[in-house]
């Protein structure tokens, strides 16, 4: 990490919903939470609470200098609504298999 530049991943230990159009896309007991320098907090679902039948792999690819090369996943009506880093790098390793949602449920 960068002088300055902080990030930590935890248990979640809380419920973790993400829902879009009134439909459930994720839900676990089991999420992470990653908290950023300058970043709102995210919630990584595990990979096994996440509806993959219901989002569609997009082109869009972008990196981070922190965590490594994001991929991105989508819905009919919401582009790039989902992402992970397939191979995160070392300092955040515990993201891998986990999908990342722009919004969800904390319970």
């Amino acid at each position: 990490m960068s002088k300055g530049h902080i990030i930590t991943v935890e248990p979640s230990g809380r419920h973790v919903r993400a829902v879009h159009g009134g439909q459930v896309l994720a839900e676990s007991d089991k999420a992470l939470v990653l908290h950023e320098t300058g970043c709102p907090d995210r919630f990584y679902i595990p990979a096994e609470d996440v509806r993959l039948d219901l989002l569609t792999a997009s082109g869009t690819r972008t990196h981070c200098p922190f965590k490594g090369d994001a991929s991105y996943w989508s819905l009919p009506d919401a582009a790039d609504l989902v992402w992970a880093y397939p191979e995160p790098k070392a300092e955040v390793a515990e993201i891998k298999d986990h999908l990342c949602f722009y919004d969800v449920e904390v319970s």
